[in-house]
């Protein structure tokens, strides 16, 4: 099992952030963190890297029913959803599989939650064009 799902998009790389935030939040998403891998890098340790943002999204009815349901979660929240630029006019996203993530927690109620936010975070990159 995959513990994500992705999709190559045609585009540049600041309309696709725009164009996955808006998508995030028709499913009740938004994003509480944003990470620029490549600034991050550059700052750090002197080293060039792809345009790479993480999008730390999350929806806020889920992260209270599973914080309810387990409270150790949130080590694994938010959900994750990466924006990289893989060449001129070319973009990947991905998000994070949730019912692959929670596998290694032993907590029955965690897996219907799973599985909603895995459905909501596919629309998501389904509905990417």
């Amino acid at each position: 099992m995959s513990y994500y799902f992705t999709k190559i998009l045609p585009g540049d790389f600041d309309s696709t952030i725009s164009k996955v935030t808006e998508e995030l939040k028709k499913e009740g998403f938004g994003v509480l963190t944003e990470i620029d891998v490549k600034e991050t890098l550059k700052k750090k340790i002197n080293v060039d890297f792809r345009r790479y943002k993480i999008l730390g999204a999350c929806n806020p009815v889920f992260a209270h029913k599973a914080l309810s349901a387990e409270p150790h979660i949130g080590t694994m929240l938010p959900c994750n959803v990466i924006v990289q630029e893989l060449g001129e006019n070319k973009i990947e996203v991905s998000a994070v599989d949730p019912v692959a993530s929670m596998m290694g927690v032993k907590n029955n109620q965690l897996g219907g939650i799973a599985v909603e936010v895995q459905m909501k975070l596919k629309n998501v990159i389904g509905n990417l064009k």
